[in-house]
């Protein structure tokens, strides 16, 4: 099972960027998935997350500018950020809590993270 994220870079504060993670492999099934970051010097925390049935969770912080929207059809977690500020600058972690073929369990998967860097 591979999670690969894509769509960080470098904008401006106020600025847009759209997060997109694909997971592939032997999945049999996704539950959760979701969107952590980490500044620099800081621990790693929760940004949002969203069900199969797309119930979806945010921190205060990134409330009301993120939106986290997956396709079920393409195994796809997308986190959409807009009116960004300095302080979400951090990498971007993608998760999925799955089910791969063969097993009764579901377990957690990382993606490889992706910088987003926003200058004031």
């Amino acid at each position: 099972v591979q999670l690969q994220a894509s769509g960080g870079g470098l904008v401006q504060a106020g600025g847009s960027l759209r997060l997109s993670c694909a997971a592939s492999g032997n999945i049999a099934s996704i539950n959760v998935m979701g969107w952590y970051r980490q500044a620099p010097g800081k621990q790693r925390e929760l940004v949002a997350t969203i069900t199969r049935g797309s119930i979806t969770n945010y921190a205060y912080s990134v409330m009301g500018r993120f939106a986290i929207i997956r396709d079920n059809a393409k195994n796809t977690v997308y986190l959409q950020m807009n009116s960004l500020k300095p302080e979400d600058t951090a990498v971007y972690y993608c998760t999925a809590d799955l089910r791969q073929v063969g097993s009764i369990f579901d377990r957690t998967h990382w993606g490889q993270g992706t910088l987003v860097t926003v200058s004031s």
